[in-house]
C-alpha cells in the first residue's frame, strides 16, 4: 500500500537567535525593542523542559548549551507516538562570539534514564525513542524534551541546557515563506521521496510506493523533485522539503547527509533573516513576527527572553560552525536484532570539550570534523524542477 504523504515537523533550529535578530533589529533600539519582546515573548517561550538537565543559576554570561529538537509527532497516527528526528546541540563558548552545531544521529545506541512521571522504568535503546518514553502517558511534549535532555545530559558526561527549542514543520514553513525562502546551495544531488508531479496531471503527490516505510518503485507517471548540485534561491516548500530527504541522496550518506543540509539550512535561515531586504523591512518583520509562536517554543529555563536576545544578537552566520560526528560515515552494529549507531571515539571527545567549553581547540586538532557548509556557488548549477505559476513542474 502506498504510504500517505505526511507533514512532519521540521527539525529545530536556530529560530530564536533568528527571531531575536528580527526583534531587535525591528524594535528601534533598545526601548523599542523591550516592547516588542513584552508582546511577542508569552507566544514564544514555556517553562519546563530541561528537568535534571537544565544549567544552574538564572545567567548566560558564560558558555551557553541549547538543545534544538525536531519532533515527527506522527500526525493521524497517534498510535506510534512521537519521536526525536532531529537533534542538534548548539554550543556558544563564554565569548560568545561563535555558535558550534553539532547533529546527533537518531539511531545512536544510548541508557535513557528511569522517568517516574510517565512510568518509564529506564532502559538502552536509541536516543529519538528517549523523546517518545517521556511525552506518553500525559507527559506531552515537555516530558518528551525533558527525558531527552537528561538521556543528552548522560551521552555527554554531565551536559546542561541553559535553554531547548522544538519547531514546528506547518508554522515554520510559514515563517520561511513571509522571509521570501532561502538561498541554499545543494552539495548532491539529492531525489525527493516526497514530492513529485503527475506528469499527465501535472497534480503534486507522493511519487513513491513504500514498503516497511522505506520508498521503493516510483508510481505510473509520477515524476520526483530532484535537487541538483548548485545554488538556488529556493522557496519554503522547496527548501523544507529538501532538508527532509534521507532516502535517495547521490553520496548514499543518508541520515548523516540529511544532519548535514539540515545544518547548512540553519545558517541559510540567519543570514536572510539578517540581510537588508528583510531585516529593513517592517512588512517581513511584522508577518514573521506574528508566524514565531506558530513556528518555535522555546524553553527559556527560566532566563528572560530579553536577557536571550541581547546576549545572542552579535552572532553572525559566519561565526557559525556546522559539524559532524563519526566523520559523516555510518557506524552501525546489530545488537539484540536492532541496529543502532555507535558514537566514535572523537565523536565522544567532541561531546566532553562541549562540556569543557573547549571546542574552539578540540577543533583545531580536528578539522575533519568541521562539515561543509555549501555556501560557494557551483560552476555549472544544475536545473532543479520546480512549480510554476499555474502549480505544475518547470525547470528554472
Amino acid at each position: 500500500m502506498a504510504k500517505k504523504k505526511r507533514k512532519d515537523p521540521l527539525w529545530a533550529k536556530l529560530l530564536l537567535v533568528l527571531g531575536a535578530l528580527l526583534l531587535v533589529a525591528s524594535g528601534g533600539g533598545l526601548i523599542g525593542g523591550k516592547l516588542l519582546l513584552d508582546h511577542y515573548s508569552d507566544q514564544i517561550t514555556h517553562e519546563g523542559g530541561l528537568g535534571q538537565a537544565a544549567a544552574e543559576g538564572n545567567t548566560i554570561d558564560g558558555p551557553i548549551n541549547l538543545l534544538l529538537v525536531g519532533v515527527d509527532e506522527r500526525a493521524g497516527n497517534a498510535e506510534m507516538g512521537a519521536r526525536a528526528d532531529s537533534i542538534i546541540i548548539a554550543h556558544i563558548p563564554a565569548s560568545h562570539d561563535a555558535v558550534y552545531l553539532t547533529s546527533i544521529p537518531r539511531d545512536t545506541r544510548v541508557r535513557i534514564p528511569a522517568f517516574p512521571k510517565t512510568k518509564y522504568t529506564g532502559g538502552t535503546g536509541k536516543i529519538n525513542a528517549a523523546f517518545q518514553a517521556g511525552s506518553e502517558n500525559g507527559g506531552g511534549r515537555e516530558g518528551g524534551l525533558e527525558l531527552l535532555a537528561e538521556t543528552v545530559k548522560e551521552l555527554a558526561g554531565g551536559l546542561r541546557f541553559n535553554g531547548a527549542a522544538i519547531v514546528n514543520f506547518d508554522g515554520f514553513k510559514g515563517l520561511v515563506t513571509a522571509m521570501g525562502g532561502v538561498h541554499m546551495c545543494v552539495d548532491e544531488r539529492v531525489i525527493s521521496i516526497h514530492t513529485g508531479w503527475n506528469t499527465k496531471t501535472g497534480k503534486e503527490g507522493v511519487p513513491y510506493n513504500f514498503v516497511n516505510d522505506l520508498p521503493t518503485t516510483l508510481k505510473p507517471n509520477m515524476r520526483p523533485q530532484i535537487y541538483e548540485v548548485g545554488c538556488y534561491d529556493m522557496a519554503a516548500w522547496e527548501a523544507l522539503d529538501y532538508v527532509r530527504q534521507r532516502d535517495k541522496l547521490a553520496n548514499d550518506d543518508g541520515d548523516y547527509g540529511r544532519q548535514r543540509h539540515q545544518q547548512q539550512f540553519i545558517k541559510a535561515m540567519l543570514k536572510k533573516a539578517t540581510s537588508s531586504g528583510v531585516i529593513l523591512n517592517p512588512i517581513k518583520i511584522t508577518e514573521m513576527l506574528n508566524r514565531m509562536g506558530d513556528a518555535v517554543s522555546f524553553y527559556n529555563n527560566k532566563i528572560d527572553l530579553t536577557d536571550w536576545i541581547f546576549t545572542l544578537k552579535g552572532i553572525k552566520p559566519d561565526q557559525m560552525v556546522t559539524l559532524r560526528v563519526n566523520n559523516g560515515d555510518y557506524h552501525s552494529e546489530t545488537i539484540g536484532g536492532q541496529s543502532y549507531e555507535i558514537l566514535d571515539d572523537n565523536a565522544k571527545a567532541l561531546l566532553a570539550a562541549i562540556v569543557r567549553d573547549e571546542v574552539g581547540p578540540f577543533l583545531a586538532g580536528h578539522p575533519e570534523m568541521i562539515n561543509n557548509n555549501a555556501d560557494q556557488p557551483a560552476v555549472t548549477p544544475g536545473a532543479t524542477p520546480s512549480k510554476s505559476a499555474s502549480g505544475k513542474p518547470s525547470t528554472r
